[in-house]
């Protein structure tokens, strides 16, 4: 990982190249799940202009995010119906933090709870990076978000804080509270470098009133990291 701010066109570079190489592994006939924020948009784009072109055929795609849904649409990509009517056979997303067993922090874009459930639904989950996300622990650069219902919130951030938390409410650029495409309210909970992942994910997922959180575990199966010096694709060892 480069320890260095990278400029900004150069990091827009990174994030194309990471997805195009990502659209490499799907194939015509697939149902492809197509992933939210600003590296996997450009994976989206690509499909698109390849279906315009021929050179993709019968694909069926489901989005993570209304945001993406609308851009797809938009852009004339057939999609699959909003009940997930059958698992898919790739999905290309993006993430926030990879460590080195390609495990993630994601939900920088709000979308984790949707994310999640078209990850698990998915045979080959790849994930697609710039040199900025690969960390030797997860939340040593990135806060997890909580997705938690607007009920008893103060609750779920009471029980954050007791292991250690220290969390932000999500907000909109406007300043006004940001709200997850299910109602839900997201807290960025920065736990420092977290000692054990699988752990924590366990206990929160094991709490009532977290809808979801941004800790992926043993999700993704491929991970795509595009630098400077070039691209390099691992895969999870099963």
């Amino acid at each position: 990982m480069s320890d260095s701010p990278i400029a900004p066109d150069l990091q827009a570079e990174l994030k194309r190249a990471a997805a195009l190489r990502a659209v490499e592994f799907v194939r015509s006939g697939m149902k492809v799940g197509l992933g939210t924020g600003s590296t996997a948009i450009y994976a989206t784009r690509q499909i698109a202009e390849l279906l315009k072109t021929g050179e993709l055929r019968d694909i069926l795609a489901f989005a993570t995010s209304k945001a993406t849904d609308e851009q797809a649409r938009r852009l004339g990509i057939p999609m699959l119906s909003d009940d997930l009517p059958s698992n898919l056979d790739v999905t290309i997303d993006g993430a926030d933090e990879v460590d080195p067993e390609l495990n993630l922090i994601k939900g920088g874009g709000g979308a984790l709870l949707r994310e999640k459930i078209v990850a698990q639904a998915s045979a080959r989950e790849i994930i697609v990076v710039d040199e900025t996300k690969p960390s030797p622990r997860l939340g040593t650069h990135h806060p997890v978000p909580v997705e938690v219902l607007p009920f008893a919130w103060l609750a779920q951030a009471r029980f954050l804080e007791s292991l250690g938390a220290k969390y932000t409410i999500r907000k909109n650029h406007d300043g006004t509270q940001f709200v997850t495409d299910s109602g839900n309210m997201i807290l960025d909970c920065n736990f420092g470098p977290i000692a054990d992942a699988r752990r924590l994910a366990a206990m929160l997922n094991a709490r009532a009133g977290i809808v979801e959180h941004g800790l992926f575990i043993d999700l993704a199966t491929d991970l795509i990291v595009a630098s400077a010096q070039g691209i390099q694709t691992r895969a999870r060892n099963r």
